[in-house]
């Protein structure tokens, strides 16, 4: 049952690297098309610096990488906890549940990107971890030394 538990966690892996490769040729040929491409990136310069420069339905791909790589750290590390302890099919279930909200999140926030609807997969993937998160802390408190 380990390995099941960590399934959706090497999903999501996945699905961010999706997102990376989507963001990098949307952004690309957008750069290109306002000031040189990288080329003339000015030394030191950071994804920010495209804000207002790029249009925003370009950025929207580069805001969901970011937030691929905040929330769902804390989803790895409640994952692995929970296979090394106790993986219930609830647990799975779980965070099955919150990889196929933060995907359908992500499609969301490239493409029609309309804040309510985000916001609601949000804290709807948000309800998920912090089910899961609860779980860990039960089954690491009361696990045998």
């Amino acid at each position: 049952m380990q390995a099941q538990m960590l399934a959706p966690a090497a999903v999501l892996v996945a699905w961010s690297l999706v997102m990376m490769l989507w963001m990098a040729l949307t952004r690309l040929p957008a750069m290109a098309k306002v000031g040189g491409g990288l080329k003339n990136a000015p030394r030191g310069g950071r994804g920010q610096n495209l804000e207002g420069v790029l249009p925003d339905k370009i950025n929207w791909k580069a805001h969901n990488y970011a937030h691929l790589m905040e929330q769902p750290t804390l989803f790895y590390a409640t994952v692995v906890i929970l296979a090394i302890l106790a993986p219930s099919p609830l647990a799975i279930l779980l965070a099955w549940i919150y990889v196929g909200l933060r995907i359908v999140h992500s499609v969301w926030q490239a493409t029609v990107n309309i804040v309510t609807v985000r916001f609601l997969l949000f804290i709807t993937s948000t309800l998920a971890l912090i089910a899961l998160a609860v779980m860990a802390l039960i089954a690491t408190l009361g696990a045998p030394s």
